[in-house]
């Protein structure tokens, strides 16, 4: 890899060019964001429990006082023995994230539907502290387009990011939004999917700084080259 060499006059000219381009696409992604905050709601009408170190909960019980809530599908199939690696990395980047969340009428969780035995486990693992809860036996997950039933894998298909495509996957990655109100109805406000989740990576958008970028246009697919951070 060998960059163009150029006076220190000519980079700061290249360097002026990309700012205004950064600062284009800094107000492309607010107005985004104004988007997204403005988006309609639908009415959560399903009750769905969930496990955690303190017994069973439902999707109420997390937002814990507060009006907002933050879930990461974090896919983990009961008839797995790990969490999904590429899951693992985005996972890396959550602790000392939810307090600062808390103290913005925010609660972050993680749901996975292998059973609670085999998250704990993996967390202690991992070194991890953020919450982390079981949907093992609900269709939270199934619902929330990011676990695939045996029968629609057997198609060769699934709906996943707002659309049918082919799949062979069980379990499939994305981040749901939740509001409740003041008479503890609880609303659906916003999911995203596959490369939507991109923006939680923290060590990506660091790699996105330098030369080489992600360097991964050469690998057989995009992660080929990630490891749970234990295995490397």
């Amino acid at each position: 890899m060998r960059n163009q060499v150029v006076s220190s006059e000519e980079w700061l000219k290249a360097r002026l060019e990309l700012l205004a381009a950064e600062k284009e696409f800094t107000r492309q992604r607010d107005a985004l964001t104004r988007r997204r905050m403005a988006m309609p709601w639908e009415q959560v009408e399903k009750s769905y429990r969930f496990e955690g170190p303190d017994g069973e909960l439902s999707l109420e019980d997390f937002f814990d006082g507060r009006s907002q809530l933050i879930v990461y599908h974090l896919m983990f199939a009961p008839d797995w023995e790990e969490a999904c690696k590429s899951c693992s990395f985005w996972a890396d980047n959550f602790d000392g994230i939810p307090i600062h969340l808390n103290h913005r009428d925010v609660t972050f969780v993680a749901i996975s539907r292998a059973p609670l035995a085999k998250i704990d486990a993996y967390k202690k693992r991992m070194g991890w502290s953020f919450p982390w809860f079981s949907s093992h036996g609900s269709d939270f997950n199934f619902d929330y387009q990011v676990s695939v039933k045996p029968e629609d894998l057997a198609k060769g298909g699934a709906y996943y990011n707002y659309k049918v495509q082919p799949s062979n996957a069980s379990e499939e990655v994305g981040i749901s939004v939740f509001c409740r109100n003041e008479s503890g109805e609880v609303f659906h406000t916003y999911s995203c999917y596959s490369r939507g989740v991109d923006m939680l990576n923290g060590a990506y958008h660091f790699l996105d700084l330098v030369p080489k970028g992600r360097d991964e246009d050469e690998l057989r697919f995009s992660m080929a080259w990630l490891r749970r951070h234990d295995q490397y």
